[in-house]
């Protein structure tokens, strides 16, 4: 069982995806959460609005708390610059204030596409895809995700500030393509991994995958339990509706080779 979790959270990127579902499912494990976002949280009122570019509103949000769920910043493929500046400067910027107000806890939502060009392991499920092997990313967006691991891993070296880096796979109510069947993190789960990561001891900087305890799970997930996270869904319930629907995954297709999918073949705004 994860050691006694720290109590006050600060979630950056609440106001997104993720951070939108968290919001809900996080205060039921005993936090508190302060709660940031670039965008006006209508419906919390005392949500910090600021952007990852603005050092002293950052350093006015970690004041006084035991962690960080760092979730803000871009969620996919963009330009350079932009990626640049919320996932790049905007992470570091993150780390710098939390530097320097003492906090001793970063949960960093890394991505698959850290690692996008990493082969799918065989149909028989031998050779999944190991946390420490070497980055692969496929786009620009999982580049920035690269820089925030070996970012993490800078700060536990030199400051002992401590981070897990989560390379979340897909967290979505249910998954929405045939794709997502393998990486699929129901926002269940995704609680309790964070909840696992906030409260594991002695983590320094630990690198984990994200996901559910699916039936065609194409990475190790050893470090995640490690933590104390014990996954209790699997998106092959949804897997009949969603073949049926798309196909299986056609081994000729490059973009179905690989983890990062299409990212790796034919981002949304990759520049031609």
């Amino acid at each position: 069982m994860p050691a006694p979790a720290p109590r006050t959270i600060l979630l950056t990127g609440a106001a997104g995806k993720v951070g939108t579902l968290m919001r809900e499912l996080l205060p039921p494990y005993g936090y508190e959460l302060r709660l940031l976002d670039v965008s006006p949280i209508a419906d919390a009122p005392d949500a910090i609005t600021a952007d990852l570019a603005d050092r002293a509103a950052l350093r006015e949000a970690v004041r006084g708390v035991d962690a960080v769920v760092h979730l803000a910043g871009i969620s996919g493929e963009s330009s350079f610059d932009r990626i640049l500046r919320a996932n790049i400067e905007g992470t570091y910027n993150l780390y710098e204030a939390a530097r320097e107000e003492g906090v001793r806890r970063v949960v960093f939502a890394s991505s698959n596409h850290a690692v996008g060009f990493a082969p799918l392991p065989a149909a028989d499920g031998e050779g999944l895809i190991p946390v420490g092997g070497p980055h692969r990313p496929d786009t620009f967006y999982g580049l920035s995700k690269c820089f925030g691991e070996d970012l993490a891993q800078l700060y536990w070296d030199r400051l002992g500030l401590e981070t897990v880096s989560v390379r979340i796979g897909s967290c979505f109510p249910e998954p929405t393509t045939v794709r997502m069947l393998s990486i699929w993190l129901s926002p269940a789960d995704g609680a309790r991994l964070l909840h696992a990561a906030l409260g594991a001891e002695n983590v320094g900087h630990t690198v984990c995958y994200g996901s559910s305890a699916n039936t065609r799970l194409p990475w190790d997930l050893s470090t995640a339990r490690a933590l104390g996270y014990e996954p209790q869904d699997d998106a092959e319930v949804y897997a009949e509706k969603l073949i049926a629907e798309q196909g299986e995954q056609d081994p000729a297709n490059p973009e179905h080779t690989v983890l990062g999918g299409h990212f790796a073949t034919r981002p949304a705004t990759w520049p031609n």
